[in-house]
This record gives C-alpha cells, structure tokens and sequence, in this order.
C-alpha cells in the first residue's frame, strides 16, 4: 500500500511563528505523523504576504522563527521534508492555472474573508492575494498529492473548498489529485489570551517560544466568566477561556478542583491562573531547551534539501497538470 501522503504549513508572521493554537491544531499532528507518513511541512512565506505585504521587513527573521519552533517540537528533516514555499516556483504556475478554473464566488464565500477583513481593520486586505489565499492554500496541498492535512478547527472550511477545486479540476481535465481529508486533534481550536480564537493576527497569542515571565505577564491579565466581579461571586467555568486552557494543559484532578472553585467561589482567578501559567510553563520547558540546540543554525543548510526534494515532487505535478490542460 503506498504511504499517505500529509501535507501542512505554518505561516512565518506575528512576533514569534508558532504558538500553542498551532501545536493543538496541528503541529501535534505533524509530530506524529512523521513516524508513519510521507510528510511535507511548509513554511509559507507567499502566505504572510496577504496580510503583512505593507511591511515585508520581518518575514525573513520571522521564517528562521519557523523553522526553529518546527525543530523545538520534535519535526525532524531527516523524517519529514521541510521546505520553503516561495522557494518552489511551480506553486505559483499551479496557483495560476487552478484560478484559471476556480469560480469567483467560491473564494467570496470563505468565512475568514470578512472576519479577517472586519478583525484586521487597521490595514488594508481588500486585495486579490488575500481573496485568493484559499486557492493558494489548495495548490500548496494539491501540489504534493497529500491526501491528508493536519488542520485546526478554522481551517476545516478552507479544506472544503480545496476538494471542491480538485473535484472540478478532476471533473474537467482528467483525474490528478486526490481529495484531502482532515485531521484533526482533540483540541482543534484553543482561545487566546483576549478570549477570541489564538491568532497570531489577533496579537492574542501564547507562542511556544516565549519565556516564563512572558506567559506570566500574558495570562495574569485575562479575562475570565465576567459574573465573577467580586472573589466571592461564583461562575461558570464554560465560559471562562482561562478554563479552556486548563483543559489542555492541566492535569485532570486539577481540571475539576478549578471548575469546582469556579462555581463555588473556592477559588480566586488570580490563584487559578497561577497554576495554569505553572502548567503551561512546565508544558514548554521541553520546547526551549530543544530550540537552544538550535539557536546558531544555518536556515539554509536545514532548507535545502527540503527544497529540493519538494520541488522535485512540484514539478512531476505541473507536468501532469500540463498534459491534461493541453498547455
């Protein structure tokens, strides 16, 4: 039986690359997939154009933070080709002959479109490339002929649209692609520190690279269930993302000792971040001290080979698609 075929990428933008929405959604996934399929991780530096194209001057010391967070949560290249997406120029020759096919209001009806459009406010994406990163999203996967993508929750509607666009290129032209399935963690969505979904575009990110005092200094401000104003008011720990935290990164006695304290007023908030910002301290700790070992590398020696066998890969599919699009 041939291996399946995982591919998935990770964004190279915000202050840091990944962060601990990344790891439950799908870096978790990429850890373990690596032992069994044949995996292609991208550092999608096309990608962080849709959104940071005014400011370019962070993107390249923003892929090194990449790829070092890849190599602190245990991706290995020898395992795994790990690869830089605008080093592959076939993703964009695909890019242009799948928009050749791909209707307009497909790409219009992409939920993050508005979201992203009302959340980022303050800069101007009212442009073809970040309409049309669904589509990209789709050639970065069609690509290689994954058949599977370690995914978070938000993305599940983008990999939707990707086997809408290999079941009409398929339909038109001739078999080619296969259709991507999800895979999805038990934690495919995490809140940030503001409450909304963690996002690196929503500065309410925790990123795996940050330091103790950091997740102290971010977590001590959040807000919780807001019917907790007085210590001595109970709430409802559903509705505190505090808690949500807690279900990912505490243990379960302490799980129910916090849900119980929230509704019975037992605990104060502060107290029950303090042993959550411990949990996610401890949680990291592995991380940093595998990201110090590779603090000096060369970005290139690591990239290159990953590179190149990625193109090589990209290359044999252009070609199919050629052939079948008689170009």
């Amino acid at each position: 039986m041939n291996p399946q075929v995982v591919m998935s990428g990770i964004r190279p933008t915000g202050s840091g690359a990944a962060h601990l929405g990344h790891w439950e959604g799908a870096l978790k996934s990429w850890v373990k997939l690596q032992e069994t399929a044949q995996c292609y991780y991208s550092i999608v530096d096309w990608h962080a154009l849709t959104t940071e194209y005014q400011d370019v001057s962070n993107i390249e010391a923003n892929v090194r933070q990449a790829l070092l967070d890849l190599l602190a949560v245990g991706i290995d290249p020898e395992k795994s080709v790990v690869y830089l997406q605008s080093a592959i120029k076939e993703i964009s020759e695909l890019f242009l002959l799948l928009g050749m096919m791909t209707p307009l209001g497909w790409l219009e009806r992409v939920p993050t479109f508005k979201e992203q459009q009302a959340q980022l406010s303050d800069r101007d994406i009212n442009t073809f490339g970040f309409l049309g990163y669904p589509l990209l999203q789709t050639v970065d996967i069609v690509i290689m002929k994954a058949d599977t993508v370690p995914v978070g929750e938000d993305q599940v509607f983008h990999l939707e649209l990707a086997r809408e666009i290999v079941r009409r290129f398929n339909g038109l032209y001739g078999d080619c692609f296969p259709e991507p399935q999800p895979f999805l963690t038990p934690i495919p969505k995490l809140p940030g520190v503001d409450g909304r979904k963690m996002s690196k575009s929503y500065g309410n990110a925790i990123f795996l690279s940050d330091a103790a005092a950091v997740i102290d200094e971010k977590i001590r401000p959040m807000v919780t269930d807001t019917r907790r104003k007085k210590r001595s008011d109970p709430g409802v720990p559903e509705d505190c993302p505090v808690f949500a935290l807690h279900k990912a990164y505490s243990k379960a006695d302490e799980i129910a000792a916090m849900a119980e304290g929230c509704r019975t007023a037992g605990i104060g908030c502060l107290d029950c971040k303090k042993i959550l910002i411990a949990n996610i301290n401890g949680f990291l700790e592995p991380f940093r001290q595998r990201r110090g070992k590779y603090e000096h590398i060369s970005v290139r020696d690591i990239l290159e080979p990953g590179n190149l066998r990625a193109t090589q890969r990209a290359k044999q599919t252009v070609a199919q698609v050629r052939e079948l699009m008689k170009i």
